[in-house]
């Protein structure tokens, strides 16, 4: 109801604004208007009005759910997506624009689905929320149009991610239990060499790289990886990453770009 009643009035601030400019525009005698809160006084009335349809359209606006970030009801589901779209609403807050961002969710067990996420981006933000991005998000199955960025340190995040991952074949079956179960320790890449296999949108490289565990003798292991187009500039020789082992495998490795929290 709140937010019906913030629109109602936002929208007949605007119409009334604009039929203002509008005489003035057009030459018509504003003492003579056919707006109320109008007559000699011709610039009070149109400056309070102006003054209330930008604080309506700031703080009304997010009270009303014109500019809130919804949350997701229900018990919340992780997902991958990818970003789709990003356009401007048109509202500033502090200097800040908002932006919606529609994003396709791929979830482990349902179909795919899109959803919006509206939310303030500062300018130097904004080159990380490009066409194609990806981003894990909570939804609810209750109501799939709004998602949540999900907390990337979160630890069930980060499970559910690479469960989605095995399940989509994007981990080599090899892989899963150095990925699962190993211990991360800083490495680097000597050699990298596309396969030519892609999946969910990832392309799959082929590494070798120099195992580096703090305290211990270095050694080499090969690998694979599936990555975005976009983190692949992330994987060249001499680039540092974080790799996974079991002690009693040390050739059988699995790679990521991000140090994780430790389990």
């Amino acid at each position: 109801m709140l937010r019906v009643v913030f629109t109602i009035i936002w929208l007949v601030l605007s119409v009334w604004l604009l039929i203002w400019v509008g005489e003035g525009l057009f030459g018509v005698n504003q003492r003579e208007s056919i707006l109320p809160f109008s007559g000699e006084d011709t610039l009070g009335a149109p400056i309070m009005i102006g003054v209330a349809w930008g604080l309506l359209l700031t703080f009304g606006g997010t009270m009303s759910g014109l500019g809130r970030r919804k949350k997701v009801r229900g018990e919340a589901q992780i997902g991958v997506g990818r970003i789709v779209e990003v356009s401007r609403t048109g509202l500033t807050v502090n200097d800040v624009p908002q932006y919606d961002l529609f994003i396709r969710v791929t979830p482990r067990a349902e179909q795919e689905f899109i959803a919006q996420l509206r939310m303030l981006v500062e300018p130097s933000d904004l080159g990380a929320l490009q066409v194609g991005q990806p981003l894990a998000v909570k939804y609810s199955l209750a109501d799939q149009d709004i998602v949540e960025l999900a907390d990337p340190n979160d630890p069930a995040v980060s499970d559910a991610l690479i469960a989605w991952r095995i399940e989509r074949g994007l981990i080599d079956p090899r892989q899963v239990r150095a990925r699962t179960t190993g211990t991360q320790v800083p490495a680097s890449v000597l050699e990298v060499r596309p396969t030519g296999q892609r999946r969910e949108g990832q392309s799959e490289l082929a590494l070798r790289v120099l195992m580096a565990p703090e305290g211990m003798a270095t050694w080499e292991a090969e690998t694979t990886v599936f990555v975005y187009p976009e983190a692949i500039t992330r994987l060249q020789v001499g680039a540092p990453i974080w790799a996974f082992y079991r002690r009693e495998d040390p050739q059988t490795i699995a790679i990521t770009i991000e140090k994780e929290a430790a389990r």
